[in-house]
């Protein structure tokens, strides 16, 4: 970028500098909608090439898709905004980040700074509003504090795992700022204190009826947590939503554990004398062990969490205190009891779920779906779920090999799924990208299906059609609640896909869904596959 000189300093714009101090981060996208309170960034960005501004039709979406894109990569994110209603609309996704704990830059337009704290068209005190979903969030009010703001800001949301934001009055972007961008300080996750592993390895070697509880943050781990799984004779459960950070058809692996996983796992978790909880800190209340002991590793401490009471935690880089957890248990003896009723459990659990995906009825079983989708997809495809009856179905049907899937873990917002699905292919263009949604999530975020083929982004969508909220009506039949409200009223799919640029088709049977599964995985433009759906009731919905 061009520097000008004054008085013997370079200068930059403020908007310049950004820019500059986001590209040495790695940032290669920032998503959006503009607005006046932005123009000068935008200008900024119009005028260089490192990052890409990905122009959405709602904020919302800017901000889910800065959510999965850190889901997918671990690295930065950035969404930008307008003041007022702008802001307000990137919450949701800016608590789904917040909530799962991944890395993601807010940066918001604000009224000039002779009118902050006046009665100025869309001003809000942002920070009291973004405070609530964010671990950091700023005012800027002079273009030689930009920098350090932003350093501050990125520092907090990489070494954290959180969500940062900044509030930019909208005349700052254009002034010129002597205070110029530097190389970002690295986080990087520390070596586990050998104290706490040896404390953690007696715990281990105690155990006569052990189980791993593995979430997504530990998906870097999952060949150590394998070999720890065989030297300790463990099941492994997944957390909700860590579908293949484990694969399905290993020999320890018992699918996920309470809503959306394995009916059978819950009695065998309960009975765990000593749990390892790797990369998550929550589980259902149900499934909570009645008497082990707990042993949780995170890779940051802001990740543990006192919802989940532990007797020993490991902190630090999970792959290395997997493995030296692992060489602890070098002589130990498992006991060929417990690894019987592993495996017992297993096997009840494969045997039921193959039959449930044979389901061949028309409008078709989610199970049935779940599994046409499995027998069709990549084993690097990234999968995008949504929230609701469809995520369920497919958390607990879809045998994974090491797909990578997305999902809404903890803040569980409808509306995830297309925008989680644009953003990974963003991210990884060659690799197969699937959404599976349900048509009421999917109508929250129908106007942004433009947002695909504006950027040429080939994702297939899946819609479950079954003309309701299914998941609230059947969970208000289960409390015999008259189920008000749950009726959906949808478009004709094919015509709005193919109104929006996209290929569409809809599925009149379970050879249509193989058929156009395999036509739509290699399509070099978006599909979208509408799939006439059963209002079946999911089996095992805690009523609470």
């Amino acid at each position: 970028m061009d520097r000008k000189v004054l008085c013997g300093m370079p200068q930059m714009s403020v908007s310049e500098a950004i820019l500059e101090q986001l590209r040495r981060a790695g940032v290669e996208r920032i998503y959006g909608v503009v607005g006046d309170a932005i123009f000068g960034l935008m200008d900024a960005i119009a005028k260089q090439s490192a990052i890409r501004f990905i122009t959405v039709k709602h904020e919302s979406v800017a901000a889910l898709m800065a959510s999965a894109e850190a889901k997918c990569t671990g690295k930065l994110t950035v969404c930008a905004a307008q003041m007022g209603p702008g802001i307000a609309n990137l919450l949701n996704g800016l608590g789904d980040a917040y909530l799962d704990g991944y890395p993601v830059l807010a940066i918001s337009g604000q009224a000039p700074l002779n009118r902050i704290g006046t009665p100025y068209k869309q001003f809000v005190n942002q920070q009291s509003l973004v405070q609530s979903v964010s671990g950091y969030t700023q005012l800027v009010v002079h273009p030689d504090s930009v920098i350090a703001s932003l350093a501050s800001a990125m520092y907090a949301s990489i070494a954290r795992g959180t969500v940062s934001h900044l509030s930019i009055p909208a005349d700052l972007f254009g002034m010129q700022t002597q205070r110029l961008p530097q190389d970002p300080i690295l986080s990087i996750c520390g070596l586990p204190d050998p104290k706490s592993l040896e404390d953690a390895t007696q715990i281990l070697r105690s155990a006569t009826k052990p189980m791993i509880l593995a979430g997504n943050k530990g998906r870097l781990a999952s060949a150590e947590i394998e070999r720890l799984a065989i030297a300790w004779g463990s099941g492994i459960a997944n957390a909700y939503g860590a579908i293949g950070v484990i694969a399905d058809d290993f020999e320890m692996a018992l699918g996920g554990l309470g809503e959306g996983g394995n009916p059978y796992l819950t009695e065998r978790f309960r009975d765990a004398d000593v749990v390892m909880a790797i990369g998550t800190s929550w589980w259902p209340d149900n499934c909570t062990p009645l008497e082990a002991r707990v042993i949780q590793i995170a890779g940051r401490q802001n990740e543990l969490s006192a919802n989940m009471p532990a007797n020993c935690v490991v902190v630090g880089d999970i792959p290395t205190a997997i493995a030296r957890l692992t060489q602890g248990l070098m002589d130990h003896k498992p006991s060929p009891d417990w690894i019987e009723s592993v495996r017992e459990c297993k096997q009840t659990w494969k045997d039921r779920n193959e039959t449930e995906g044979t389901e061949s009825d028309f409008p078709m079983h989610p199970s049935c779906i779940v599994r046409k989708i499995e027998n069709h997809v990549s084993s690097d495809a990234i999968i995008a779920l949504d929230e609701g009856d469809s995520t369920l179905w497919f958390m607990r049907n879809f045998r994974a090999v090491h797909q990578l899937v997305i999902v809404s873990e903890q803040w569980r917002t409808m509306g995830f799924g297309l925008p989680a699905a644009m953003a990974a292919k963003c991210c990884y263009p060659q690799r197969q990208v699937v959404c599976v949604v349900g048509d009421g999530g999917i109508g929250m975020v129908l106007a942004d299906m433009l947002t695909a083929s504006r950027y040429g982004l080939a994702v297939v969508m899946i819609v479950l059609n079954n003309g309701f909220l299914q998941m609230e009506r059947n969970k208000m039949g289960v409390r015999r609640l008259e189920p008000e409200g749950t009726a959906v009223a949808n478009p004709d799919y094919v015509q709005l896909a193919e109104a929006c640029g996209w290929r569409g088709y809809r599925a009149q049977s379970p050879d249509d869904l193989d058929e156009f599964l395999k036509v739509s995985l290699t399509s070099a433009q978006p599909v979208l596959i509408e799939v006439p759906t059963a209002q079946a009731v999911y089996p095992d919905y805690p009523i609470v």
